[in-house]
């Protein structure tokens, strides 16, 4: 009898297993032969299914008769294969898009029914995703960390065949010919941009901490004239890491709501589109779309667990054409999220891809593409505190080194292209071609105003002519070294010449960089004498572009108070890695009226007229920008907007007697910039200052506040406040500027299609000058200016603040801002605008 059941035992196994069904195999596109990450797999009419993983590869098994194998993933055509039970065979498949356009529908009868959120299943699903948002949560953990890989790439789309057919390219042709047609269908594409990046990621939930160590990083580029760091973090700003359990998703400068914000339900429309059971675990597929086609929103899929964690298992994110997103034709993000031992879901990996135009159907412009590989998780692995000192990311001395064994091991869980390897050795050899370098030498000069010479280069351009009511015509040339010339000393320099007051200007500084990098780059450490002669207008730091370019010639009202500035200045500059600087400064420097300005005091009854003032300032300046993100440019430093605060702190000291300095005086001023997103309705822009001035001191050495008498719409500066309008001793300011990002104007019809957005301005300025400091009550002051009938120009604020507001309407032709200005107080002074229309341009997503 043991025998028999033995037997009986044995035949029966091998019947089941003769019964059951086993089908492997991966999931293509059809045109760019590119696997397809998690595609649903399921037995047609059956709870039964899976997915195919991030390689498109999938494995599905069951015991039960069926023979057809169904195949379906969003903007493809489903397919259905007949298979064969009982069993094990591999399907590979290939899914065609869905390009399908809907033929003319007649409806005859019945209306849609209205979609709401009470009594929707849907609805309710995702409520539970955002209640239990905080418990999927990576951050959820005391610790974690992660290998990270990621590769971002820039490719031109359809480089004509003409173009690269000519003569003059004919030694560009190892570029054109690298091209790729598999991530674009239909397309080729011309890599033009490569980057890799492997990183250990850290994270400590309490206190709070990040850090990331960057171990290798990789990167080539066509365009060289730029600053790659700065164009390196701007690209990663644009193409962020996308976190689909934050309330907004920050993309291509701009904030999406994501579909699980707590918000969600009011802006998205929700659907039950598919549930299905992959690797014994029950997924609901749940399709989204806006309310409203033109807000900041995404389109999309996510597959929720039905495991009582209601986690993301997977989601795919587009964007509707008709939101108010610039350059931007299509874009897609693609999660992928596998389970770890204690059945929470994490993110293993995120392909992010857009296609960029001037317009929404042509077939030119640039394809990007981010893909993120999240490897080797350990969870709630402790480390010392000293891992998360100093700045959140570290990039290693040899990342820039590492051998081509390292990358091979590193990209072991996401390979290059053919293409992709072959734009590393393309674009290091267009680098050695003698009329590359020319052109980009072209490019630079008039893209960023320098002509490089090697050791030299010569700029900006656009400095090179202007005119002002002091000088005429005024003719500057200039130039500085650059790190062919040295990358410790460092040399600026130029020569103007102003036809009308027949003066030659000049400034020359020398500089040593004690981290022996350049000090146009960030962290700066270097050590800096500057001796200057030149013209300006007294307290003007227009910050839009330099106070001598063609832009600034234009003005508005009266402008015919100059100074005459002689200084030398030495400085000791240190930035360090977290973003915290400091600057120590003397400065000798002295100033002469010009043109109506004047210096005149009362000695005894008697006017006296002065020549000019002397001071000599030590100053102390403290920077805080947390997480800051710089793009460096040749003449600039622009920080990229975030939520961070930015906190600067400046303590200038006049000292009599050094170096012939006249006045004893003591000045401190508190700033803070911070940009508050507001998710669908925008952003807003805050600037606080405040100033206190300790001693008595004249006129031009308090605080004359920033006007702006240009056409040109300035943040910093008060639009419709005159030069020298205002002095303070002490003083407060707050600045706001508003954009809604098209909230309102996008809902209008008709006027939608223009894609606008609002801005709203606002600037007020409390201030006002002690007795000490009043020209009106010590007669041995320098005595405010007045103009020709004798009117004053000059004011001091007194309980009514200065305040200024308006509208403005940008994103015209997607690059210009219009904005209507109305100024509120002190309208009987001379020569006043009471309203203004001002203009600035800018690129931006």
């Amino acid at each position: 009898m043991k025998y028999i059941l033995v037997v009986i035992f044995l035949v029966f196994s091998f019947g089941l297993k003769a019964q059951n069904t086993v089908v492997t195999g991966s999931i293509t596109d059809a045109q760019s032969k590119q696997t397809l990450p998690f595609v649903s797999v399921s037995f047609p009419g059956t709870p039964i299914g899976v997915t195919s993983d991030k390689n498109g590869k999938y494995t599905i098994s069951t015991s039960k008769l069926y023979t057809q194998l169904k195949f379906s993933y969003v903007g493809y055509k489903t397919v259905v294969r007949t298979i064969i039970s009982g069993r094990d065979q591999t399907i590979n498949v290939k899914l065609e898009p869905d390009v399908q356009s809907l033929a003319t529908v007649k409806i005859s009868s019945g209306k849609k029914p209205r979609y709401r959120n009470k009594d929707n299943p849907a609805v309710e699903l995702i409520r539970q995703v955002i209640a239990h948002k905080s418990t999927n949560r990576a951050e959820n953990y005391d610790y974690i960390e992660y290998e990270q890989y990621e590769k971002m790439g820039f490719s031109f789309i359809n480089v004509a065949e003409k173009l690269s057919q000519r003569k003059v390219l004919s030694k560009y042709q190892f570029l054109f010919n690298n091209r790729d047609t598999t991530d674009m269908p239909g397309s080729s594409l011309l890599p033009v941009y490569l980057e890799e990046k492997l990183t250990q990621s850290y994270y400590r939930k309490n206190p709070q901490a990040t850090k990331k160590i960057v171990e290798g990083e990789k990167k080539v580029n066509v365009v060289n004239f730029v600053d790659e760091e700065g164009v390196n973090t701007y690209l990663n700003r644009m193409y962020n890491e996308v976190d689909i359990y934050e309330n907004n998703i920050f993309l291509m400068t701009n904030q999406f709501l994501s579909p699980i914000a707590d918000g969600a339900p009011t802006f998205y429309k929700f659907f039950i589109t598919d549930t299905i059971e992959v690797d014994n675990k029950k997924l609901v597929e749940l399709s989204f779309t806006p309310r409203n086609g033109n807000d900041m929103l995404f389109d999309g899929v996510i597959f929720i667990t039905l495991d009582g964690r209601y986690g993301v298992e997977k989601a795919r994110l587009t964007i509707n054409k008709n939101i108010n997103l610039n350059w931007v034709r299509s874009m897609a993000v693609d999660l992928t999220y596998e389970k770890n031992p204690d059945g929470r879901y994490h993110l293993s990996k995120s392909d992010m891809k857009a296609n960029f135009g001037f317009n929404k159907k042509g077939q030119h412009g640039i394809f990007g593409e981010r893909t993120i590989a999240y490897n080797n998780y350990q969870i709630n692995r402790a480390h010392p505190d000293a891992l998360y000192n100093g700045p959140d990311v570290v990039i290693q001395d040899q990342a820039m080194k590492q051998d081509d064994q390292f990358w091979t091991q590193g990209r072991q869980h996401d390979t290059l292209t053919n293409v992709e390897a072959n734009a590393y050795k393309n674009i290091d050899s267009l680098q050695t071609i003698p009329s590359y370098k020319r052109t980009m030498d072209l490019i630079n000069l008039f893209a960023v105003g320098f002509k490089s010479f090697g050791k030299f280069e010569l700029g900006p351009l656009g400095d090179l002519y202007s005119f002002n009511p002091v000088e005429g015509t005024r003719i500057r040339v200039g130039g500085r070294t650059t790190t062919a010339f040295s990358t410790r000393y460092y040399f600026d320099t130029y020569a103007a010449y102003g036809f009308r007051d027949e003066r030659f200007k000049y400034m020359l500084s020398a500089a040593y960089a004690f981290n022996n990098k350049s000090i146009y780059t960030f962290p700066n450490s270097y050590i800096k004498a500057t001796v200057q002669r030149d013209v300006r207008i007294p307290g003007e730091e227009i910050a839009f572009t330099q106070d001598d370019s063609f832009l600034l010639s234009y003005k508005r009202g009266v402008d015919n108070k100059y100074l005459y500035n002689d200084y030398y200045k030495l400085d000791l500059v240190n930035e360090f890695a977290n973003h915290f600087s400091f600057a120590l400064g003397f400065k000798n420097w002295k100033q002469s009226p010009a043109d109506a300005l004047y210096f005149i005091n009362d000695v005894n009854g008697v006017p006296n007229n002065i020549t000019s003032l002397t001071t000599s300032e030590l100053s102390v300046n403290l920077r805080y920008a947390p997480h800051e993100q710089l793009v460096q440019g040749k003449l600039y430093r622009i920080t990229i907007p975030s939520k961070y605060p930015i906190i600067s702190l400046d303590y200038r000291e006049g000292v009599k007697n050094l170096f012939g300095g006249g006045y004893d005086y003591k000045n401190l001023r508190l700033r803070l910039d911070k940009r508050f997103y507001l998710s669908q309705l925008g952003y807003a822009d805050l600037s606080a200052e405040g100033g206190y001035q300790f001693g008595q001191a004249p006129f031009p050495l308090l605080t004359i506040h920033q006007a702006n008498q240009t056409y040109t719409f300035d943040d910093n500066s008060y639009n419709l406040m005159n030069f020298l309008e205002f002095v303070s001793d002490h003083y407060a300011t707050v600045k706001i500027d508003y954009c809604m990002n098209g909230f309102l104007l996008n809902k209008i019809p008709l006027l939608k299609k223009l894609k606008l957005r609002e801005y709203v301005t606002f600037k007020t300025l409390y201030g006002g000058l002690r007795d000490e400091n009043n020209p009106a009550l010590h007669t041995s002051l320098l005595q405010f200016p007045v103009g020709s009938t004798g009117i004053p120009e000059t004011y001091t604020l007194g309980g009514t603040p200065y305040t200024e507001g308006g509208v403005g309407i940008g994103n015209i032709f997607k690059i210009f801002r219009v904005d209507y200005i109305e100024r509120f107080t002190y309208l009987d002074h001379p020569n006043v605008s009471r309203t203004g229309i001002r203009l600035s341009a800018w690129f931006d997503f």
